[in-house]
C-alpha cells in the first residue's frame, strides 16, 4: 500500500534530491510541499528565496504548497506553532497523513530535533539522504541533471567569492577542504533552478549580493522579467 507523505521544502538542492528519490519509490507518494516562510521580507526562511520563485518551484513540481509564515528572529516556540498549523492543515486535506520528509543528510542532533518535534504533535519523520557520502551524493545531483545555485553563503566558512555560483564539478573541485560538498554544516544554501523533479525548468535571472548581519552573503535571483525591486536579499 502506498503511503501519502509531505515533503519539507526549502528551495535547496537537498529537498529537490528527496523529492526525486521519493518518486523513484513505490512505498510513499508525495502529495504536497511545506515551507516556511519569513514574513518580514516574503521569501523563504534562511535561504532568502522569493516566495514567487517558490512558488514557481512548487508549480514545476505539479505539488501544491503549504506555508509556514513566521516573522523575522523568530524563536523556538513561534516557529513550532506556525509548524505545527500547516501540519493540521495537511492532515485536515490528507486525512490520515501522518508522516513527513526531510532531505537531511548527517546531522544526527538536528534530525533528532526534527523527530521530536513532529512526535510531540503526531506525526513521524522521513530522512532518505541521511548518512549519505556527500561528495558522492552532490556528484549524483550534478550527474542527474540537478541545475543550483549558491543563494546563501556563510562568510564565516566559505568565501563570499562563491554566492551566486552554479553547484557543478568546477565548483566542488574549488571547495575548501574543510567544506562539507553539500553544505551540510550550513556553509551555504541553494536555489534549484532545473532538475528531474520539475516538469520544465525556471528561468531566473541573477540580483545583487548583499551581506546581512555581518556575515551571511545572499545573492537575489528573481523570475525573468519580474520587477527587480520586490523584497530584500534576506531572509
Amino acid at each position: 500500500m502506498t503511503k501519502n507523505i509531505l515533503l519539507a521544502w526549502s528551495g535547496g538542492k537537498d529537498a529537490a534530491w528527496t523529492l526525486h528519490r521519493l518518486r523513484q519509490r513505490d512505498d510513499v507518494h508525495v502529495v504536497g510541499l511545506l515551507t516556511t516562510l519569513n514574513s518580514d521580507f516574503d521569501r523563504v526562511a534562511m535561504h532568502g528565496i522569493r516566495r514567487d520563485v517558490l512558488l514557481a518551484q512548487a508549480a514545476a513540481t505539479g505539488l501544491p504548497l503549504l506555508e509556514s509564515v513566521i516573522p523575522h528572529g523568530s524563536d523556538n516556540d513561534t516557529y513550532e506553532t506556525a509548524f505545527a498549523g500547516s501540519l493540521a492543515t495537511a492532515r485536515e486535506r490528507w486525512p490520515g497523513i501522518d508522516t513527513i520528509a526531510f532531505g537531511d543528510l548527517l546531522l544526527a542532533d538536528v534530525r533528532q530535533w526534527r523527530e521530536a518535534l513532529c512526535s510531540r504533535h503526531g506525526w513521524k519523520i522521513l530522512t532518505p539522504l541521511f548518512g549519505a557520502d556527500t561528495a558522492a551524493l552532490a556528484r549524483e545531483m550534478i550527474a542527474g541533471g540537478l541545475r543550483t545555485r549558491l543563494c546563501c553563503i556563510d562568510t564565516g566558512q566559505l568565501d563570499a567569492s562563491f554566492a551566486g555560483r552554479l553547484f557543478d564539478a568546477d565548483l566542488l573541485a574549488e571547495l575548501p577542504q574543510n567544506c562539507d560538498p553539500c553544505g551540510e554544516n550550513g556553509e551555504f544554501h541553494t536555489l534549484v533552478e532545473a532538475g528531474p523533479m520539475f516538469a520544465a525548468p525556471l528561468h531566473l535571472e541573477q540580483g545583487d549580493t548583499v551581506l546581512r548581519d555581518g556575515r551571511f552573503a545572499f545573492t537575489d535571483f528573481r523570475l525573468a522579467g519580474s520587477p527587480h525591486g520586490v523584497g530584500d536579499a534576506r531572509a
